[in-house]
């Protein structure tokens, strides 16, 4: 293995040797490469590949070693001219990973974690999943071979539920939010040797989510974007993205200013805009966490440290929404251009609107938003028109 693992805290580093989960501190590892300089020939060479694993040379892949993988990656990035005019910009962009494997992005990170704790030995696997996470594992657990046991609120969408069970998954239904079903499979996992696949408790999620910003600067032609907008929960992916464009800069893949990097979150549980506005550099758990976006129903994020540094660090911010600003926008984002918006995507558009309108963000910008999923996973199949 030509990479090591670094404390995202501490600094200490460690060989990725077996199935490593945290740092003795207590925070999560980083992927770190130091031999490697992925060369700017390689650029032009990625495009004639086919999903994310593309993109090796920044992924813990050692050569001859198959990832796990269901094709995932290769998702549109999307002009959305109307939503564009409609909010004041523009320019306005989005990249929609609800087009992958399982529905989200969630398909990225569990492809990554799933691929090297399989080649690292394990044999059965836990998480907790405040709803995609739980499809993904299920899903790349089937395809390894390997079980998966996934603890869920019990409020989580049916669909998304529906589809856990369809894939395999040992699901367990649990009253509370993904807090408690955290509790609940790090408590199984000590008992049976399961292996833990929580957000950032191993290293290998955010490679996977890294591929975003992978695909993102080979869309624009690797330029970025002014600024990016990125639904908030567990923060993988926005961690990855903001790691991954330091290695492009590294690489000379990439030049120039980096985007200004937003989340947003749920008025409901806001963790990351409450402590970036009280200038913390740590999470406070949101006491009583609701939303019906569930995937930013994540009370105290492990990775809430690394992601406020990001968002400091680009000059971006933190800004929270409504539930009916976000569901009334996830429905107009699927009239106006087609795009099938989970709530999560229409926090995204109604934090874009809102930048806009505070003159955060200008008309001349490029703006990326992400829709993270699919939004026929949170509809229930009997509240659906009937002929």
């Amino acid at each position: 293995m030509d990479w090591l693992l670094e404390c995202s805290s501490c600094g200490t580093t460690a060989p990725p040797t077996g199935l490593p989960t945290v740092c003795q501190c207590g925070q999560p590892w980083l992927v770190r490469y130091p031999s490697r300089r992925p060369a700017l020939s390689e650029r032009a060479a990625v495009a004639s590949g086919r999903g994310m694993w593309r993109f090796r040379s920044f992924l813990p892949l050692d050569p001859g070693e198959e990832p796990v993988s269901l094709g995932e990656g290769d998702t549109p990035l999307l002009a959305t001219p109307r939503i564009g005019e409609r909010i004041g910009l523009p320019r306005l962009l989005v990249k929609d990973e609800g087009i992958n494997p399982t529905g989200s992005f969630k398909a990225r990170g569990l492809a990554a974690a799933i691929t090297r704790a399989v080649l690292g030995g394990a044999r059965s696997f836990t998480l907790p999943t405040a709803g995609n996470a739980g499809v993904a594992a299920a899903a790349y657990g089937a395809r390894a071979g390997v079980p998966v046991r996934v603890y869920a609120p019990r409020t989580t969408p049916a669909m998304i539920l529906a589809q856990i069970a369809t894939s395999g998954g040992d699901l367990r239904l649990l009253d509370g939010h993904i807090g408690d079903c955290g509790k609940a499979s790090r408590a199984y996992a000590a008992e049976s040797g399961a292996f833990d696949l929580s957000t950032l408790r191993e290293p290998y999620r955010i490679e996977g989510k890294k591929t975003l910003g992978l695909e993102l600067a080979e869309q624009l032609g690797w330029k970025l974007p002014d600024a990016i907008i990125y639904p908030t929960g567990g923060g993988t992916g926005l961690i990855g993205m903001w790691k991954v464009f330091q290695e492009l800069l590294d690489a000379g893949w990439i030049s120039g200013a980096l985007p200004r990097m937003f989340t947003v979150q749920a008025s409901g549980c806001a963790p990351v805009v409450k402590s970036f506005a009280e200038g913390s550099d740590r999470c406070v758990p949101w006491p009583e966490p609701w939303t019906v976006a569930s995937g930013l129903r994540v009370p105290g994020p492990l990775g809430d440290r690394l992601m406020l540094d990001a968002l400091r660090k680009s000059g971006g911010g933190a800004i929270a929404v409504s539930d009916d600003e976000l569901t009334a926008d996830a429905a107009l984002g699927g009239k106006l251009e087609g795009i099938d918006f989970a709530p999560e995507g229409g926090a995204a558009i109604a934090a874009a609107r809102a930048l806009a309108v505070g003159g955060v963000l200008r008309t001349d910008q490029q703006v990326v938003l992400f829709n993270t999923g699919a939004g026929w996973l949170y509809r229930d199949p009997s509240e659906l028109p009937r002929a």
